[in-house]
């Protein structure tokens, strides 16, 4: 089983670091800045093999160069954005798949927050790194896709299994729990959800991996009836 490692990044990023059995090859996730990386790479010893950006965003690919310099990690990111992602070596497109030692990676294109954005699925270890897509009681703003696309793209997620653990891009979890309580102010899980993340937060500790099933039963983006409904809820979002 691959392990992750979560490494807190700019102001409320995660990078994550995936490590291999056996001190197998490594990945680091979206690496918005090199320094908190390098610094728990080199006290850990550890060597880097590959870096995966889920999209081109700046608090997301600001530590490529400066990573793939010291460690000659190989850069793996989307397809459709490989001009506007600093170092890339390889594009990645809906189907793919590539072996981190022993795991299959497969990759999922999911537009919405940009054009080009994908989500990194380890089936094997029952993890999805969904970037700025799909966050813990919400979902990422509309940059550059439409609601159509995105919500299709949530829905892709959604479709994976329950148990499959979730990590996104950034600690936004507290916020938008507030606003799926406003949405559904009466829905139990959330509710006990919202208790989580307050003991979470209140203890310095990330709000994250949580699992698709949890997601499905709290997040009112993951609820939303079709595409217009879903663009309803990103509306008032925007503005709450």
């Amino acid at each position: 089983m691959t392990t992750v490692t979560i490494i807190p990044v700019l102001q409320d990023n995660y990078s994550y670091l995936l490590e291999s059995p056996n001190h197998g090859p490594t990945a680091i996730i979206d690496p918005g800045q090199a320094g908190p990386i390098e610094l728990f790479l080199d006290k850990h010893k550890i060597k880097l093999d590959f870096i995966l950006n889920t999209h081109h965003h700046g608090d997301h690919v600001s530590g490529n160069e400066a990573l793939k310099k010291k460690y000659g990690a190989t850069i793996l990111g989307p397809e459709k954005e490989t001009s506007r992602i600093p170092g890339i070596d390889k594009g990645l497109k809906e189907g793919d798949t590539f072996m981190l030692g022993e795991e299959k990676i497969e990759i999922l294109e999911t537009p919405g927050h940009t054009s080009g954005a994908i989500c990194f699925h380890l089936k094997n270890s029952g993890i999805v790194f969904t970037g700025d897509t799909l966050f813990s009681l919400g979902c990422g703003r509309l940059f550059e896709g439409t609601p159509e696309q995105m919500h299709k793209s949530l829905q892709k997620i959604a479709a994976l299994s329950d148990h499959t653990l979730i990590y996104c891009g950034h600690e936004y979890t507290k916020a938008n729990a507030n606003f799926c309580a406003h949405i559904t102010p009466d829905n139990p899980a959330l509710q006990n959800r919202i208790l989580e993340i307050n003991t979470l937060r209140a203890s310095g500790k990330p709000t994250l991996p949580v699992d698709i099933g949890t997601e499905k039963a709290t997040n009112v983006f993951l609820m939303a009836k079709d595409s217009n409904d879903f663009a309803r809820l990103r509306r008032l979002k925007d503005s709450f």
